[in-house]
């Protein structure tokens, strides 16, 4: 059950416990303690919005973050993934199999401060090698849901 309650919350955190229950055959006693017994153990860590800021008027740059690291003696990249985390800019951290270590996902008004981050703080720690900064210029589909409308769909075929 705890299963079907994730794959269910995952697609909509605000669904209802009655619908759940209703969904899943539970009680909606059932399926609350099982999200608190989630919640407390740290399976299920947080809710959140899916925001499409392009249609506000907020301005904001999202960029990825390659970064090529020294894993430390003793604790291999936990220590320096945790140094990253720290910083109120990175919004993920992600430990990277292939050409590179880590990716950073960072967002800030504009590319300039965005630029200093990575020249101020992130390339000062000492176990960075080098970074690669990559811009997101347009978001098509986030965590699943479509965002921008194309012209013209383009039929897709299995």
């Amino acid at each position: 059950m705890r299963e079907e309650i994730l794959r269910l919350i995952e697609k909509n955190a605000r669904i209802d416990l009655k619908e759940a229950a209703i969904l899943l055959g539970k009680t909606e006693a059932e399926v609350a303690n099982a999200i608190a017994e989630m919640e407390q153990e740290k399976i299920i860590c947080g809710y959140y919005t899916l925001i499409d800021w392009e249609k506000t008027s907020e301005e904001r740059v999202t960029a990825l973050i390659e970064v090529r690291v020294t894993p430390q003696r003793g604790s291999g990249f936990d220590e320096i993934a945790e140094r990253m985390m720290r910083y109120d800019e990175v919004k993920a951290v992600y430990l990277m199999s292939g050409g590179f270590d880590f990716t950073l996902l960072i967002e800030e008004s504009t590319m300039k401060e965005i630029a200093q981050f990575v020249t101020n703080k992130l390339s000062t720690l000492d176990s960075i090698l080098n970074t690669a900064t990559h811009f997101i210029l347009k978001k098509y589909k986030d965590y699943g849901t479509v965002l921008a409308d194309t012209e013209e769909r383009i039929l897709v075929t299995p």
